[in-house]
Formats: C-alpha cells, structure tokens, sequence
C-alpha cells in the first residue's frame, strides 16, 4: 500500500501546523514507511472526541490507515523533529525522532494546540542505524501507563489509537510491530534547545525559546526578560511534576534531556514502572545498572536537566554571561524548594490533611521510613488510612497494618496520625473522602502490566488488555478493591526488570 500526499480527501480534524513553518534545520519532512497489514487495536474515543477527531465519519479502513501511517490526512504536514540530549549523563549532539513522526497539531475543542505523533513509524534521518519499528509490547506499555497517568491527574502525553502493522521487527527475539499514536502539548523537550546550544546556532536557539513561549507561556512574552522566565516556568512545571511522581510511586527510568517536555508532561514511556513495596532505591530499567534515575533521585535529576536547559539557553537570558549565570543560579536554586513545597502538599492531601501543621514533615518522613522498613506496599499503605477514619462501602480485607512486618511499628505511627487528624475541623468522613481522592485503589502493577502484554503478544488476546485499560480509567473507585487489580504481587517481584523499546 502507497502513503498517500497530504492532498488527500480524507479529513479527519482541524489541522493548524506550527512548527513546520520554523526553519527547516529544526526538522525534516518525510512520510510515515508504509506498513503490509495494518489492524487498529484500540481507539481512545474519549481522547478523539475532545480533539474533534470525527471518527463516526469515517471507515474503520481509514482511520486503521491513517493510525498505522499508510493514510496521511489531510492538512497534516509530517515531520521528524531534530534534537540532541543527554543520556545518563553523556552528551549526544544529534538524536531526534528515530521512529516517530510528528503528523501535525490540532486545535482541540478547547482551543488548545495538540501535536500528533505516530511512534514506530519507519526510519527517519535520526534513526542511527535503528530500524525505526517499534514493537507490540513497548506500544502497549505506553498506551497503558499513559493513560493511567491521566487518570491519576499526572501531566502526561496520551495515547490515541494503537495499531499493528503485521510486520515483524527483531529485537532479542521477533516480534510484531505495532505503532502508537500519542498526543502532547508541544514534542519540544530539553534536547532540542541543547540541539541548538551546542552549534552555537544563536539564531535558531532565540526562533525555539521564542516559539515555545508563543505557545506554551504566552502569559510571559511581554516580560522584560521573557527568557529567564521561561526558565523559572519550565522549572516550576517540572518540581510539580516529578512531585506527582514521587506521590504515586512512578519511576519514569529513563530521565534523559531528551526525554523531559517543556511544557512538563510525562513524555517517553520506555522502561517505566510502578514501586509495590516502598523502597526509595528502587530501579526497574535493565539499562540503569548504576541507579541514576532511581525513584529517589528523580526530584535531583530533574534540576540536573534544567541546569542544561539553562546552559542552553544562558546567551538569551543576558549577553554578559556572568550575569546570566547568576540569573540562571537564582532560578535553579529555588528548584528544591518548590518541590519539596509541592511533594509536602502532595503527602499532606494522602494523610487526609487539609490545613497545614509544622508537626506534617515529621510524620511523613517517619511513615515512608517504616514503609521502607516494613517493605509495605506504597499504594495501599495510604488508600487504606480512609478506612481507619470512617467506614467505607467496599470490603478491603485488610487494613493498613497488615501491610507492615511489624505491626506495632504502624500502632505507634498511627497514634501520633491521629492526634494530628484531630485538629482539622473537618469530620472524619470529610477526611477520608480527601484521602480517597488523592489515593488510587489500582495502579499499573508490574504483575498485571505483564500478564495483559503477555496475553495480548503471545496469545493474540487483547482481551485482558482492554479491561485493565479501563479499570485504570477510575483508579481511585472503592468497588475496585477485592478485584485482581487490587490484589498484590504474590510474590513480589523483586527482581523485576523493563526494558527500553528500541
């Protein structure tokens, strides 16, 4: 089958290209690779909706066409975007999109602009020697956990639709090729400026921070130093950020500049995963053998990423480069600060506090380290506090002291929780109505996330899939509780390892 030009009839949504019209050094134009075939697995009909994808109007034909690559609709432009990064810790001046295609920005229902991108669509002039596939497994991994990271309230890219291409692509083993379709607020991540940065191309560096402030920080384009605010932006979005994923136990595993939005998003779903028990060590990817992005390093590498983002962009904040170091230094500094500002707020809504109290960093502090102590599951240890407050509908079959080896240890906390409880004004079932929403029943285990792969790989069952992809559309529901999602590892993987797609 022959990818159609961008001249096609076939019109799918509103299409309202920015990007392309920068320089073209900042990308390059080229088709998806065609694919022998294809087979749409799943639509995020929700997501297609708010982007007035008019799905109803086509045939399923088409639209397995246009989400596979075969099709390009009309009013796309497809590019591959250029941009360099560093990957645990070492510099590479040219990566770009390997296997993706940045098919074109919507203006959603809301107005917004959205970039849409086919992952796993071919060989690009970035693919250095890849094959530019990618396969079922990493698809779907992605498409799970981003949507699941929606659904807790985490910024994150989202998934649109998953197809297979009913081609083989070779990794340890052969496996079937699949391509995602995902949308985020801008593909522009820290690696695109250091792309720049390190050809001292002055001029392309000012057409991106300009650009990026247009249409992520518009708020700050009339400022009188535009540039070290979007410095200060960035850098806000990503303490939030990463303070959201140290609330939930996500490790992204993979914390590259390339891999870190600026508009701060989840971006790069590769070898991430959810912790059971609380360890703060805790690492999944099979290629960070020496723990750099460990669940407890995430808040210190991303102010490690942010320090280049600044190099990068140092000659825009001030011409007289002491100066702007000292401009970036200020900003930077305030890093730890607003995260540990936003990490406290995080923990304090998980514990049911509502007004804040000198007494909460102590208690926090002291929970995680009998957690850790008592290997006691993160998720659970925190939903189950609800129900030591008022009762709840749903039949837990545990309470949070069953999760700690010894229980005692949990006793003596949960004294002290409750004394501090006592002071809000709220009455208790106010309290764990709070600590209900901010705790999910269910999260992407490691077990399960596995199992629906497996199912939907080696047995051609999509099936179990489908289900756990729903479930974790309502994380936070108490009839979810007695289920097989809620159920823990038995026995914990504690040798578990991901992989990166590529």
């Amino acid at each position: 089958m022959n990818v159609l030009t961008k001249s096609s009839e076939v019109k799918i949504c509103k299409f309202d290209n920015s990007y392309q019209k920068l320089p073209e050094r900042f990308y390059t134009r080229l088709n998806p690779t065609p694919v022998k075939k294809p087979e749409l697995l799943r639509l995020n009909l929700e997501l297609a909706s708010q982007l007035g994808i008019e799905i109803s109007e086509h045939t399923k034909e088409d639209l397995t066409s246009i989400f596979c690559g075969n099709l390009i609709p009309q009013g796309a432009n497809p590019i591959a975007m250029a941009y360099a990064g560093h990957q645990f810790g070492h510099f590479t001046p040219q990566l770009g999109d390997g296997r993706a295609i940045l098919l074109g920005e919507i203006l959603d229902s809301s107005g917004s602009r959205v970039d849409v991108q086919l992952k796993g669509s071919g060989i690009t002039p970035f693919s250095r020697q890849g094959d530019g596939r990618a396969a079922l497994g990493p698809v779907l991994r992605e498409y799970l956990v981003s949507e699941a990271m929606h659904a807790l309230g985490i910024p994150s890219t989202r998934a649109l639709a998953a197809t297979i291409t009913g081609e083989p692509v070779y990794r340890e083993t052969v496996l079937p090729g699949a391509v995602l379709t995902r949308v985020s607020q801008s593909y522009v991540r820290v690696g695109t400026f250091e792309f720049f940065a390190v050809r001292d191309d002055k001029k392309a560096t000012k057409i991106l921070a300009d650009y990026v402030i247009n249409r992520l920080y518009p708020h700050i384009s009339k400022e009188k130093n535009p540039y070290s605010s979007l410095l200060r932006e960035v850098s806000c979005r990503q303490a939030k950020l990463v303070a959201k994923w140290m609330s939930v136990g996500f490790i992204h595993g993979v914390m590259n500049t390339d891999n870190m939005s600026i508009s701060g998003e989840t971006i790069d779903y590769g070898p991430c995963a959810f912790m059971d028990k609380y360890n703060p060590k805790t690492v999944f990817s099979s290629i960070d053998s020496h723990g750099r992005y460990a669940y407890q390093n995430q808040p210190r590498i991303a102010q490690w990423n942010l320090i280049q983002l600044a190099e990068s962009i140092l000659p825009l904040i001030s011409e007289d480069t002491d100066k702007g170091v000292e401009i970036a230094r200020e900003i930077l500094e305030e890093f730890p600060k607003i995260y540990e500002q936003n990490y406290l707020e995080e923990m304090r809504q998980k514990l049911g506090f509502i007004s804040p109290k000198t007494e909460d960093v102590e208690l926090i502090s002291n929970l995680v380290e009998l957690m850790e102590k008592n290997e006691a599951d993160h998720t659970l240890t925190f939903r189950l506090l609800a129900q030591e407050l008022a009762p709840l509908s749903a039949d837990f079959g545990m309470s949070a002291r069953d999760l700690f080896k010894t229980p005692e240890d949990f006793d003596n906390w949960k004294t002290r929780w409750k004394k501090r409880i006592a002071l809000e004004k709220n009455p208790a079932k106010i309290l764990a109505d709070v600590i209900c929403k901010r705790n999910p029943v269910i999260i992407p285990r490691n077990h399960l996330v596995e199992s629906v792969l497996s199912s939907a790989i080696e047995d051609g069952n999509l099936g179990p899939f489908n289900e756990f992809l729903d479930a974790l559309s309502s994380p936070f529901d108490n009839k979810l509780f007695g289920t097989k999602y809620s159920k823990l590892p038995d026995p914990p993987l504690a040798s578990y390892q991901t992989f990166c797609g590529t």
